[in-house]
């Protein structure tokens, strides 16, 4: 059967790999050959290969409120996910989950796998207890599923990341007692399985995770005791030896908080945040790549995508979110556009390719 009527196979496949993601669930629903086209690995390949292939980060970001110039006055903002495209300056809305059409949790942790969106845990915006709760968007189909709960009990402020695959990993944060956790866990999107990890060497609250170099690295955080105090090491959970390596006891050259902390992706190099400045790690050595421009002192979030950064911030707190991007190739900084509806504080995010 021909793809579309009257156009050579070649010819109308070139055609359906330009559609924009937003258009997948139209055009899964026209015919069921259509459908199986946008479903098979190699339409994404082809996707990849001629360069339609579309950079996105996906956000929970606060609601903004157009023409007040700032979020002060909000006492408690609603979150939604929100979808921004670096290369067109397209911003667009997520439908909520169906158990959080007023808000999404508080804290909540964002990744992505593949063709999903996996939002983890949180404080439910209604009776502020810590969610175990999971849910995955699927773009292709533009729907959520209620996915299986994290198991061990409430866990808040842990450490996410994926390796972007298959796998969702989870580590460290603390219960509903304030204690800082060392347990770790591993879920599976496509069998919808959750699977436990060793503990880690420490307890970790407020960490930060990222997959690096084919490991799960949880960055800082602190103990129990130590409220606040965060720690410089950092200690890194390999799937192939499916075991912790050494702890790194200097990993970050100060102690810090690691909220910045993010994977340069295809490069070896993780970056970060702090003190206005831009540092980059890189064969074991922190080193200052730019300063921060000054319109963003307060960085919220850090998005990698093919040689360039994109920094989200404000110039202090509940004030207008702007985005800015650094290209290496350049090392320079340009402003991106934010719209009126999309400049409120973000939580977290990820960086995905469709």
């Amino acid at each position: 059967m021909e793809l579309i009527s009257g156009l050579p196979q070649d010819v109308a496949r070139d055609c359906l790999i330009r559609v924009s993601y937003q258009q997948f669930p139209t055009v899964a629903s026209v015919c069921k050959l259509w459908k199986s086209e946008i479903l098979s690995p190699e339409y994404h390949r082809q996707r990849r290969s001629t360069k339609n292939a579309q950079k996105l980060i996906a956000m929970v970001q606060a609601r903004h409120q157009p023409g007040t110039g700032s979020t002060k006055r909000v006492t408690n903002p609603v979150y939604r996910l929100s979808v921004f495209e670096p290369e067109t300056g397209h911003w667009n809305e997520l439908p909520p989950p169906p158990e959080f059409y007023s808000g999404l949790p508080m804290f909540c942790q964002l990744v992505s796998v593949g063709y999903d969106l996996v939002l983890l845990g949180g404080l439910d915006p209604n009776s502020w207890k810590a969610s175990n709760s999971v849910f995955v968007y699927n773009f292709l189909s533009a729907e959520w599923r209620r996915a299986a709960d994290m198991p061990g009990g409430p866990r808040t402020f842990f450490a996410c990341a994926s390796d972007s695959k298959e796998t969702v990993f989870v580590a460290g944060g603390h219960d509903n007692e304030k204690n800082a956790l060392r347990s770790a866990l591993a879920y599976e999107v496509t069998s919808d399985r959750w699977v436990s990890l060793p503990d880690m060497a420490a307890e970790r609250d407020e960490c930060k995770g990222v997959f690096h170099g084919g490991k799960f690295f949880v960055v800082g955080g602190y103990l129990t005791e130590k409220q606040g105090r965060f720690e410089k090491s950092a200690e890194a959970f390999d799937p192939a030896t499916w075991s912790w390596d050494e702890v790194k006891e200097d990993f970050l050259d100060c102690a810090t908080c690691p909220r910045t902390l993010v994977d340069g992706g295809d490069d070896e190099a993780v970056f970060l945040c702090r003190g206005g400045d831009l540092i980059s790690l890189r064969d074991n050595t922190w080193q200052k790549i730019s300063t921060v421009p000054g319109e963003i002192p307060n960085v919220a979030y850090i998005g990698a995508l093919d040689g360039t950064l994109v920094l989200i911030g404000s110039s202090g707190y509940g004030e207008a979110h702007v985005a800015f991007a650094f290209d290496f190739e350049c090392c320079n900084w340009r402003k991106l556009d934010c719209l009126e509806g999309f400049m409120g504080h973000i939580q977290t995010g990820c960086v995905l390719e469709i």
